[in-house]
């Protein structure tokens, strides 16, 4: 019996050994034909994987002409709004430039309107000053010729051999013809005035000259103001005569420093 079990147990190990031999044979085979297509699919992936970068790139690269084109179209304002921008400035430099040139002529004139409005109102002044002396002076001199009037001239004039000679400062004849007679005639209203003792006494030609007659009543009460009188050396003394009366005699005068 353990004969015949073990001889069917060789029989069949014979049996299974070619089936389990061709099995093991198909089961390779199999395997490869799964492996195959995985091997064929992973170029097919890396190829999908190149192939994605490239579908990336273009998209990419399309951008980057519209962003070029962008950044052009910004620029392009930029680029634009920098000659306008220069230009302004140099527009604001040359009238920066410009106003002090036009400013310096109105400085200077207005420099210049300072000193002749000061001259102005100096020339204002001193007129005023002139007019008050003038009518304070004319007010004096007005007050003093008015005392030494002559009521009756012929009966109070006295000449200077009648009072006894002249005794005053003398001139010489050079300085005389040089400076006094017939052709060196004034008026008497604006020289220097003082009243002294009584008597009017105005200055003229660097001497004093005190009136000691009454002038005539003829020549009028403002006669020192528009008569026109001169000095004449006659009889050893001197006087002074109006030409507005040729030939009447004159007031006796003394000089004096």
């Amino acid at each position: 019996m353990k004969a015949i079990a073990i001889a069917s147990a060789a029989i069949l190990a014979l049996l299974i050994g070619p089936t389990s031999a061709f099995a093991q044979r198909e089961q390779q085979g199999e395997r490869q034909e799964h492996a195959e297509p995985q091997q064929h699919a992973q170029p097919q992936r890396s190829q999908q994987q190149h192939a994605q970068p490239q579908q990336h790139a273009q998209p990419q690269q399309r951008a980057q002409p519209q962003q070029r084109a962008q950044q052009q179209q910004r620029q392009q304002p930029q680029q634009r709004a920098q000659p306008q921008q220069q230009h302004a400035r140099q527009q604001q430099q040359q009238r920066a430039q410009v106003k002090p040139h036009t400013q310096q002529p109105q400085r200077s004139q207005q420099q210049h309107v300072q000193p002749q409005q000061r001259a102005q109102q100096q020339q204002h002044v001193q007129i005023q000053r002139t007019q008050e002396q003038r009518h304070a002076q004319e007010g004096e001199q007005h007050g003093a010729w008015q005392q030494h009037r002559a009521s009756n001239f012929e009966s109070q004039h006295r000449t200077w051999q009648q009072r006894g000679g002249y005794s005053g400062f003398r001139v010489t004849d050079v300085y005389f013809r040089g400076h006094y007679g017939r052709e060196h005639s004034f008026r008497v209203f604006g020289l220097p005035f003082l009243q002294v003792g009584g008597f009017p006494r105005f200055q003229y030609g660097g001497y004093w000259f005190s009136v000691v007659d009454p002038y005539p009543e003829y020549w009028g009460a403002d006669w020192y103001q528009t008569d026109d009188v001169y000095l004449e050396y006659s009889d050893g003394g001197y006087y002074l005569l109006n030409r507005r009366y040729p030939g009447r005699p004159g007031v006796a005068i003394s000089i004096s420093l």
